[in-house]
């Protein structure tokens, strides 16, 4: 049996995708997966360092608003379906799967007259433009959150790697904290922006070293590519890296997180029972505003605009949190409840339903 993936450009679309392969892997060991990207994603590394084939077309962006690029848009499409006609021509898939981005539209219009069966998922709470138009004729559409607006959607969570789901953190507690050179016995804050930073949440914490530290909490801050943590010096640790490939460690080592709350961040921080303040990004379609709804309405989050995340407001409210183990439990506990954690398995299973 052979698989056709398709996602890319952030962690929201390669960290599913390379969950639901690994699945697939362990439910028929002899299938054949490959993935589709484009040149510029972030793809390029993680598809091949999992050890999977990686096929490569042109990215299609689409502008929500009318601008020059607007009008390239069908030119573009119809060189980059081409590309995919020839990768589909390649690979012989016996099912495509599609995670929306860039690089599921040209999949969509390929296969959109039933020569290979699709089946696509849906990873935020609002779907995006590929996911709409391909959920119109696609065998199977999947959704991460259940009130996603999707023809013919069917909940079954957003698919994270066994790594996350499974992860025990009282247990790898100490190793982690050792890992990133952190105090074995502190309160400990998570700041993270996801894989592709943010400078805001980076600057609005930093600029609150002190009092963290003041409340005995040390920070694991990922800021970025584009940095802008700048903490005080002061006696308990404030560890910056600029990413983290362990995230397993870091949730371990966490007893908050403070993240933007794309779907990958809620699924993950809530499956491993990590109470967060989410800060959803104030662009796009609202998404990340509605994909922190359940867990913040179950207990297990705050939610905080973008726009009021200051350093002020972090020095009124996270140090006071981060240091309040029973409130902390209490939240964290209510987060486990909230998201599916066999999402890949569901998924997994699906499509090869669909291949049959």
């Amino acid at each position: 049996m052979r698989v056709l993936l398709a996602g890319g450009g952030t962690a929201g679309h390669t960290s599913p995708l390379l969950a639901t392969a690994d699945a697939l892997r362990r439910i028929r060991p002899d299938v054949e997966i490959t993935c589709l990207g484009t040149p510029r994603g972030l793809e390029n590394k993680v598809v091949p360092e999992a050890g999977y084939p990686l096929e490569l077309i042109p990215p299609v962006p689409l502008p929500r608003k009318p601008n020059a690029d607007f009008f390239k848009v069908p030119a573009r499409l119809r060189a980059a379906v081409k590309e995919t006609r020839a990768v589909l021509d390649r690979v012989r898939p016996d099912v495509v799967v599609g995670y929306g981005g860039y690089v599921s539209m040209p999949l969509y219009l390929a296969v959109r007259k039933g020569q290979v069966p699709l089946v696509i998922h849906e990873q935020n709470a609002v779907p995006g433009l590929a996911n709409k138009a391909g959920a119109r004729f696609a065998q199977r559409v999947a959704v991460s959150f259940p009130d996603t607006p999707l023809t013919n959607a069917e909940y079954v969570g957003l698919p994270i790697r066994p790594m996350i789901s499974g992860l025990d953190r009282a247990a790898l507690r100490a190793e982690a904290r050792a890992f990133f050179g952190l105090d074995p016995d502190r309160q400990t804050l998570l700041v993270t922006g996801g894989s592709q930073g943010a400078r805001r949440l980076n600057q609005a914490v930093s600029g609150a070293a002190a009092q963290l530290a003041a409340a005995g909490v040390q920070v694991l801050h990922a800021q970025g590519k584009h940095g802008g943590a700048e903490p005080a010096a002061t006696e308990v640790p404030y560890v910056v890296v600029e990413y983290i490939d362990r995230m397993d460690l870091a949730f371990a080592a966490a007893d908050l997180v403070l993240c933007r709350s794309g779907a990958n961040s809620v699924t993950e921080a809530a499956a491993v029972g990590l109470p967060a303040v989410f800060v959803p990004l104030p662009i796009g379609n609202g998404e990340q505003v509605l994909n922190a709804k359940p867990v913040v309405e179950a207990g297990g989050a705050l939610v905080v605009d973008d726009a009021e995340l200051t350093t002020d407001w972090v020095v009124a409210n996270v140090p006071a949190l981060a240091a309040d183990t029973t409130r902390l439990a209490t939240m964290g506990a209510a987060a486990a409840t909230v998201i599916p954690r066999d999402a890949d398995e569901k998924l997994a299973r699906i499509i090869l339903e669909v291949a049959r």
